[in-house]
C-alpha cells in the first residue's frame, strides 16, 4: 500500500507553503500529495505549480466537483496541469453535494449518477486526446482538446453509493474515499468496485482512502478536536450513510488516533483489506503530535 499526504495545515496557507509541504513529503519518501478543491486555492492550478517545483511525487486532486466545469474545460485544465507536472497527476473528481451544487451554485442536482456517467463519457476520451460528439440528458460535448506535451492521467471518483462505485470500477480508474472507515471499505467499497472492474474486463482499480491521523497520548482530546473541525460531514447525506454503515457518529471515530503502535496497526489494517493508497490527513493538536504523527507515517512508507 502506498502512503501519501492529504494536505492540511501548511502554515501560512500561501502557494509557497504548499510547495514546501509537497517538497517535504517527497523528501520524506511519501508516494503522493493530495489537495482538495474547496473554497480557497484552485487545486489544479496549485498542483501545476507544485509539479514544476517538486519532482518525483504523484500529485492528486481530492476532488474537483464536476458540475461547474464542463468536461472539455476540465480536460483542458487537467491536461495542462499534467504537462506541467511531467505526467504525475491523478485527477480526482466528484459530484460534491446537493447543498453546494444547488444551494450555493444554482445548478440542478437531479439524477447525479446519470450526470456522472455522461460526464465520464465525454471526459475520458478527451483526456486521451480524442474528439467527442456526445449529447446526453445532462450535458453536451462536441469537440476535442489538444495540449502539447501532456498525456492521459488516471481518473478516480469520489464514489460511495453503489452506482458511483460501479462507474469508478467500470469506467474510471478507482475511487478516493473520505469519512469511510475500514469496516465499510472492506465490506462495501472494495468488493463493489472490484466486482465492477472485473465485470468490465478492467484492471483492479485503485482504492485511495483518506482518514484523519494523529499520534497522541490524549485520544479523547484529539477525537473532540477532530470532531469539531469536521462537524459538517455527518450532515452531508453521502458521508452520513458511510458513517452509519461503520456504526459511528463522526469522522473522528474512524480516525487513526493513539500511540505510534496504534496508528501503525490502523495503517496495516487498511493494507490488509485491500486499500491501495492511504492519503493521511494529519490532525495534530500541538508541535509534538505533529512531529510524532509525521514520523510514524514516514516509518510506514
Amino acid at each position: 500500500m502506498r502512503i501519501g499526504i492529504f494536505n492540511g495545515d501548511v502554515g501560512d496557507g500561501t502557494i509557497d507553503g504548499f510547495v514546501n509541504a509537497a517538497r517535504t513529503a517527497h523528501e520524506q519518501g511519501f508516494a503522493s500529495y493530495w489537495t482538495p478543491q474547496v473554497f480557497n486555492h484552485d487545486a489544479l492550478t496549485l498542483l501545476a505549480i507544485i509539479g514544476r517545483e517538486v519532482p518525483g511525487i504523484e500529485l492528486g486532486t481530492s476532488v474537483v466537483p464536476t458540475y461547474p466545469r464542463h468536461p472539455m474545460m476540465l480536460a483542458s485544465q487537467a491536461l495542462t496541469t499534467n504537462a506541467a507536472a511531467g505526467g504525475r497527476l491523478v485527477l480526482g473528481i466528484g459530484l460534491s453535494h446537493q447543498v453546494v451544487i444547488e444551494g450555493m451554485w444554482g445548478y440542478s442536482f437531479d439524477k447525479p449518477a446519470r450526470h456522472m456517467r455522461e460526464y465520464l463519457t465525454a471526459l475520458m476520451p478527451l483526456l486521451r486526446g480524442e474528439a467527442v460528439s456526445f449529447k446526453g440528458e445532462t450535458l453536451t460535448a462536441r469537440g476535442g482538446v489538444v495540449v502539447p506535451g501532456s498525456s492521459p492521467m488516471p481518473v478516480v471518483l469520489a464514489a460511495l453509493a453503489p452506482r458511483m462505485l460501479e462507474l469508478a470500477g467500470a469506467v474510471a480508474d478507482g475511487t478516493l474515499t473520505w469519512c469511510t472507515g475500514p469496516a465499510t471499505l472492506e465490506s462495501h467499497v472494495i468488493p463493489s468496485i472490484n466486482a465492477a472492474a472485473e465485470k468490465a474486463g478492467r484492471d483492479t482499480p485503485r482504492v485511495i482512502a483518506g482518514l484523519p491521523v494523529c499520534v497522541t497520548d490524549d485520544k479523547a482530546a484529539a477525537r473532540e478536536r477532530i470532531a469539531k473541525s469536521l462537524a459538517i460531514y455527518p450532515t452531508l447525506p453521502s458521508y452520513k450513510a458511510m458513517l452509519d454503515k461503520e456504526g459511528v457518529e463522526n469522522p473522528a471515530d474512524i480516525g487513526l488516533l493513539g500511540s505510534e503502535d496504534e496508528v501503525r496497526e490502523g495503517i496495516d489494517r487498511l493494507a490488509k483489506i485491500g486499500v491501495t493508497d492511504f492519503a493521511a490527513a494529519e490532525a495534530p493538536g500541538n508541535p509534538d503530535e505533529r512531529a510524532r504523527t509525521r514520523a510514524t507515517l514516514a516509518s510506514a512508507v
